[in-house]
């Protein structure tokens, strides 16, 4: 995500004039969700996306417009059931869009670097839009809000054959995947070739990661030398989802070991242990693809 923001104030500073055109509103099945970028550059180049392509290109034709009049616009798409999946909008959805210059009148090109650095900070930052078109950071009544969450950010404990598995299921979902296990072996060969994985104990390159918000924390070790310091770590932290490879006797004694460290019992109910949803998954792809699976659940059941 990042990406399309720095994107638009590259183009800013080699000279470009830009729009930013918003999703504000959807109906039935739209192909992308409220607060969805698309960035439009004046020669017409554009990153992101508010539909999935099927209207992109007249909002990049009124993107132009409103760089040329300086004043934002809202447009509105709909289509008809018959028509739907021809044109990406499945069931009949309807999507309303904000086309705004990227500036004083629209969205102040201030806020792009705002968004780079509040997601490199790993905070979240939410700007609102009024009725006039124009983003600030006030709310005010029927005002459109937009919240940039922090990167996403998984990290692994135990370079196992599950984690072989997660890591580039966890990539393929927009996750910045970190795996870290002190067991030299563990590591090395062609197991995890062009993946770097952490060489400290798990409670030393958590100190340094620091999970916040947007971040996951999967011990896959069974060894509580190295999941207890990870899991004590990230409950101590905002992390969203904390998971534990794991039996449940397995897990009942972990629970006692963390109550002993003096964590209360909703403290420790954080943690899901046996990790992932259960999907009747038999070997490691498959409990890799639960814990994703629950993993996305759990973020997408708080936002």
């Amino acid at each position: 995500m990042n990406d399309i923001y720095r994107t638009a104030r590259s183009w800013l500073n080699e000279g470009h004039r830009v729009a930013v055109a918003t999703v504000t509103k959807t109906w039935g099945s739209a192909p992308r969700g409220q607060g969805a970028h698309l960035f439009i550059r004046d020669d017409g180049l554009f990153e992101g996306s508010v539909s999935g392509g099927c209207v992109e290109g007249d909002v990049v034709t009124e993107a132009l417009s409103a760089l040329d009049t300086e004043v934002p616009k809202r447009l509105s798409y709909g289509v008809a059931d018959a028509r739907a999946w021809e044109v990406g909008l499945a069931c009949g959805g309807q999507i309303e869009i904000l086309v705004q210059p990227v500036g004083a009148h629209g969205f102040a090109r201030e806020y792009l670097d705002r968004i780079i650095s509040s997601r490199d900070a790993g905070k979240m930052l939410t700007l609102y839009t009024g009725t006039d078109g124009v983003t600030s950071e006030q709310a005010a009544e029927g005002a459109f809000a937009r919240s940039y969450s922090p990167p996403l950010t998984l990290m692994i404990v135990g370079a196992v054959h599950i984690s072989q598995a997660l890591i580039p299921i966890a990539r393929t979902l927009g996750y910045d995947v970190r795996a870290v296990d002190p067991r030299g072996n563990f590591a090395k060969g062609e197991r995890f070739a062009g993946i770097d994985i952490d060489d400290r104990w798990p409670d030393e390159a958590l100190a340094e990661w620091r999970p916040g918000a947007a971040s996951a924390v999967v011990t896959l070790t069974h060894d509580p030398k190295l999941d207890d310091p990870a899991l004590i770590a990230a409950l101590r932290s905002d992390a969203f989802y904390i998971a534990a490879l794991g039996s449940r006797r397995t897990h009942a004694a972990r629970v006692e070991r963390l109550l002993a460290e003096g964590f209360s019992e909703s403290d420790i109910a954080r943690i899901k242990g046996p990790a992932g949803l259960d999907i009747g998954a038999a070997n490691p792809p498959e409990i890799a693809l639960s814990v994703a699976a629950e993993m996305v659940a759990t973020w997408r059941s708080r936002h």
